[in-house]
């Protein structure tokens, strides 16, 4: 764990190398490191490309990167525009040291900012710590709903 402070700002290009590693860790952490398949390249378009899907924030330390958040606008037929919290991650190294609240703080921030009616995100019922990170902020954890997709990168 470290004290020192970090910096919160939008990713840039050359943070895309770093941000799918962060990537790469965060699956290997949720025991799916088999199911990147994700690149440099894509996620470069994806983006910064001209028909950019998605944003992305960095914790930086030392002018290292140790944390991201990726997120993009959804819709809700029932409230309006909302933002969707893809992924926050943080190395291990550098958790409890206030650098996940402070890229949930700033996300939610934009999501007020830009008038987002509801701030959305996954978490898996095994992950305690992030359970009760996210519990900190009074969040609806709601165990009704199932999540459903369908593979087509296969």
């Amino acid at each position: 764990m470290t004290s020192s402070p970090s910096i919160i700002r939008p990713a840039t290009k050359s943070d895309v190398g770093d941000v799918l590693k962060l990537i790469r860790e965060l699956a290997m952490y949720e025991n799916a490191a088999q199911e990147v398949s994700n690149t440099e390249q894509q996620l470069t378009e994806d983006l910064f490309g001209n028909n950019s899907v998605c944003e992305s924030i960095v914790a930086v330390h030392k002018n290292q990167v140790v944390g991201f958040a990726l997120f993009y606008t959804a819709y809700s037929t029932w409230k309006g525009k909302c933002l969707y919290l893809e992924d926050l991650y943080v190395q291990e190294n550098f958790r409890r040291a206030g650098i996940g609240k402070k890229l949930f703080d700033y996300i939610l921030q934009l999501a007020k900012t830009r008038n987002m009616k509801r701030l959305s995100w996954q978490v898996l019922d095994w992950n305690e710590p992030a359970i009760e990170f996210y519990k900190k902020y009074h969040a609806e954890l709601d165990p009704e709903w199932i999540n459903g997709k369908i593979r087509l990168d296969q």
